[in-house]
């Protein structure tokens, strides 16, 4: 009796270690968080981040950043890109693509351009530090798309807009980690530029080349 009690208390023991124990807690706030404020009407997405930041490491604990809780973001994180992608009116996209790059390029280049300096010139941070916390607030999410989807307004001008802007945001973003990742460890050269621009050439080949054309035989 004492051993099972023993076992159970080690199994129990903050933050979890057991992947069933993990699992269930996961499914659990899933299910629990959106009825719990259904009532008050919060948003489910809001009540899944509330929760998320409760049970982590700077809350109650009960969760650590490990390969598991990444997997759960990560595999989270694309399956929304991927339902707005599903969502998403292409004729209505192609419309407002113009209107994309704008809010793309004001919401990215407005963020750094404020961020920058007020990271370098007040609060003394380095020049890469500075970027990179810029580049952070210049960023999108699409977290918030659940919300417009149950409001039925994914087909909104507006929802168009922000999608593409936030595929360019995102982009730039990417390639502004990529620098500062290779000017840290020092591997900024003549090859990293080409291994860089390469790498991008293919990117925009497959996304507007090869995806369109595949998409057609689906879609």
């Amino acid at each position: 009796m004492n051993k099972t009690l023993e076992h159970l208390q080690h199994a129990f023991e903050a933050p979890l270690k057991s992947p069933v124990l993990i699992f269930a807690l996961v499914l659990f706030i899933i299910l629990l968080s959106p009825i719990l404020l259904r009532p008050i009407r919060i948003p489910g997405i809001i009540g899944l981040i509330i929760s998320g930041v409760v049970i982590g490491p700077h809350g109650l604990n009960w969760l650590e950043k490990n390969s598991a809780v990444d997997l759960f973001s990560t595999i989270g994180l694309l399956y929304i890109m991927f339902i707005a992608g599903l969502e998403l009116d292409m004729n209505e996209f192609k419309k407002t693509k113009h209107k994309s790059i704008w809010f793309g390029f004001f919401t990215f280049i407005i963020p750094i351009a404020i961020g920058f300096p007020v990271c370098h010139y007040i609060l003394d941070y380095g020049i890469l530090s500075s970027l990179l916390i810029a580049s952070m607030f210049a960023t999108h999410t699409l977290v918030s798309y659940p919300i417009v989807n149950s409001y039925g307004i994914s087909k909104n001008e507006a929802v168009a807009i922000t999608i593409g802007g936030t595929i360019l945001t995102d982009t730039a973003v990417l390639i502004i980690l990529a620098v500062i990742s290779g000017a840290t460890q020092g591997t900024i050269n003549q090859e990293f530029w080409v291994t860089l621009g390469v790498s991008f050439a293919v990117f925009l080949f497959i996304m507007f080349g090869i995806i369109p054309r595949i998409a057609k035989w689906f879609f």
